[in-house]
């Protein structure tokens, strides 16, 4: 994970650039479970928000190791 890109000479971590992708797949995930009906069944959708953006992000790690 220790790795970085270049934007035009503007280094980003590679961390960064998962956590926006991971927070743009989040936010596509909300709205789906919003527009079905699904978060009627979520005790605490903070705290589901946050595991799910975890989640997400980890496995947006996992797909992406071998790239680096």
């Amino acid at each position: 994970m220790i790795g970085e890109a270049s934007f035009y000479g503007l280094y980003v971590p590679w961390l960064m650039l998962l956590a926006a992708a991971a927070l743009l797949a989040l936010w596509g995930v909300r709205r789906l479970l919003a527009a079905t009906g699904l978060y009627r069944w979520v005790w605490h959708p903070a705290l589901f928000d946050m595991a799910l953006y975890l989640l997400l992000l980890y496995g947006l790690s996992r797909l992406t190791a071998p790239l680096q």
